[in-house]
């Protein structure tokens, strides 16, 4: 809670403590299950939750590790030199009785809050066995385990805010064909920076891991659609800002991708999809209403 001089505070938990029983934390140290450690003469915050990992490993009885993990997924193999790449096998393993699915499906719940809350390291995995939880398979316990590993070696990340101008800023990206069925997946970090040419990083208020639903036509088609995806999300966070007293100047979105960034920048005018052209026509349109601010930067670079 916010409030203008302790007697207001003092007058509302009295109130509160007349009908309900609350705690009260007048360090601010804990939120909806995280704790915050206040580094004032920094200007900083670091979000983290202790025990959690812990906990949830008791819960789903996983096995001490022989090795440590530090991948939370498979990666794709890596074919050096071949001219022709082929699509990876679909999954035909046995399926898992309905235990195994409910299992699964614990597993990911705890996990998702986790990830979205700390760790944004468990995201693709989240979503890539989440999108097979409906029916899954031996190979699917396989990747929980493997996801399991990944935390009980990693077991207490922490995110760490700090101070800014309270400008939203948004990084977007796009993975080509990486998932089943020649589908794409967008990717997205938002953080609060300063209005400037190449706003500085800081802790993420939002990460987007998602599979794009229709089957992208080139990587330049995906990297647009991750722009398209990640603005919607933006227009919200600008209008929530904007009512705390936040004015929002162009929200900067940054690209990896050059020709993405022409397109939307009617610097090309290639032909395009039906698809790509309404993705097209409204970050365009966004732009033009002053919302967004197009930039290009190249992947590797922090």
């Amino acid at each position: 809670m916010k409030y203008v001089g302790k007697q207001n505070a003092d007058h509302l938990v009295s109130v509160l403590q007349e009908h309900y029983a609350i705690n009260i934390d007048w360090d601010g140290t804990r939120y909806i299950g995280l704790t915050l450690d206040w580094d004032y003469s920094h200007h900083k915050v670091h979000l983290f939750m202790p025990g959690y990992i812990e906990n949830a490993l008791l819960r789903f009885a996983h096995e001490p590790l022989s090795k440590p993990q530090h991948q939370p997924h498979p990666s794709a193999d890596k074919k050096y030199g071949e001219t022709v790449q082929y699509a990876k096998a679909l999954d035909n393993s046995p399926l898992l009785p309905p235990d195994g699915k409910t299992y699964i499906q614990q597993v990911l719940g705890v996990l998702m809050y986790y990830g979205r809350a700390v760790d944004a390291t468990l995201l693709v995995a989240l979503s890539s066995i989440a999108s097979a939880q409906a029916a899954p398979t031996e190979l699917t316990l396989s990747l929980i385990k493997q996801l399991l590993d990944y935390v009980s070696t990693h077991p207490d990340a922490i995110i760490t805010y700090e101070r800014s101008d309270m400008v939203v800023a948004v990084d977007s990206d796009a993975s080509y064909l990486s998932e089943p069925k020649a589908r794409s997946r967008a990717g997205g970090h938002f953080y609060m920076s300063s209005d400037t040419d190449d706003p500085p990083n800081n802790g993420a208020i939002l990460n987007i891991s998602k599979i794009m639903t229709s089957v992208n036509s080139s990587a330049a088609d995906a990297e647009l659609g991750a722009l398209y995806i990640n603005a919607c999300e933006a227009v919200a966070i600008r209008n929530l800002l904007h009512e705390m007293g936040h004015k929002q100047p162009k929200t900067p979105m940054q690209t990896d991708n050059s020709t993405a960034l022409r397109v939307v920048n009617s610097n090309i005018q290639p032909q395009r999809t039906k698809s790509m052209d309404m993705r097209y026509y409204w970050l365009r349109c966004r732009d033009s209403q002053g919302q967004f601010r197009y930039y290009w930067k190249p992947g590797p670079t922090p």
